[in-house]
């Protein structure tokens, strides 16, 4: 079984959480797009669920790869792109239910 590269997965974690930081939406700074301009709440839905489906057939693609016995392929690296691809499914799945949520209470409120 291969040793689990702790600087490799650090740096990783490290740089992935810059990503995050770094993402359209997210903070206070100008959103992507132009001067000012604030995307539309279709698109950014519609641009979140590619995200987590790329997410989800990257892992499933090492997955397979792994289990092919390709080369360059370890395990740490499979389990962290499949946890990677849960939590963003489950976070779009949280989000989903809100909306629900907001959409039930909005449709029974009074006239």
């Amino acid at each position: 079984m291969a040793a689990i590269d702790t600087t490799r997965l650090l740096m990783e974690l490290r740089s992935l959480a810059a990503e995050a930081q770094r993402a359209p939406g997210i903070g206070t700074g100008p959103a992507v797009g132009g001067a000012g301009k604030t995307p539309d709440f279709g698109s950014v839905l519609k641009a979140s669920i590619g995200e987590v489906n790329s997410l989800q057939q990257n892992a499933s693609a090492l997955a397979t790869a792994f289990e092919q016995g390709a080369p360059g392929v370890d395990i740490s690296r499979v389990m962290v792109e499949a946890q990677k691809a849960s939590l963003a499914f489950r976070a779009m799945s949280e989000v989903r239910n809100r909306l629900v949520s907001a959409y039930q209470e909005v449709m029974n409120m009074p006239i």
